[in-house]
């Protein structure tokens, strides 16, 4: 596929899905009710579907999952003006933010029900700066290992043309959450 065919495809895929994500339940989240008994694949796939809220960072970062498969996850988004430092490049906590959910959910899609996870270590290294001229930029989430207590993750953040920006690892620390008092 040429570079231009991949960033068409890439464009129409985060159309569709924001027509979804919009059409659906909004940003939000989740009631433990609306996730009691779906693994997390399900719900990660509920809220791709639109049929649970999606979180408000994704608003707030101007990104969105675009994919979920067992053991990934695969975001997408363009950095803007908005999220640029001072020194008038696109600021390192929006890669590792992008980065961090590509992770997490992408260990997440590998719970049972009732479990859950929680970043304990986020390794980022930028290679290559963005702007807002960039482009698009997805962010793929592959596990590495998920065991009793612990999960491992890597992430690469690639543009159309499949130069690569940055890549990261994590150990997430999975638990069972505890009910409300």
């Amino acid at each position: 596929m040429t570079k231009i065919g991949h960033l068409e495809t890439w464009l129409a895929q985060e159309q569709a899905v924001r027509a979804v994500l919009s059409a659906g339940v909004g940003p939000g989240l989740a009631s433990a009710l609306d996730v009691a008994g779906k693994t997390g694949l399900e719900i990660m796939q509920a809220m791709l579907d639109g049929l649970l809220p999606y979180p408000h960072i994704a608003d707030t970062m101007d990104f969105c999952v675009v994919e979920v498969g067992h053991g990934r996850a695969v975001f997408q988004g363009t950095p803007q003006l908005k999220h640029y430092n001072p020194l008038g490049s696109v600021h390192g906590g929006w890669y590792a933010t992008l980065l961090d959910s590509a992770l997490g959910c992408a260990v997440q899609t590998r719970l049972a029900p009732g479990q859950g996870y929680t970043t304990a270590e986020l390794s980022v290294n930028i290679v290559r700066a963005a702007s807002h001229a960039s482009g698009p930029l997805r962010a793929t989430g592959t596990v590495i290992h998920v065991g009793r207590q612990m999960a491992t993750a890597e992430a690469r953040i690639v543009g159309h043309d499949g130069r690569l920006y940055a890549h990261a690892t994590t150990t997430c620390l999975v638990f069972t959450p505890q009910s409300p008092a």
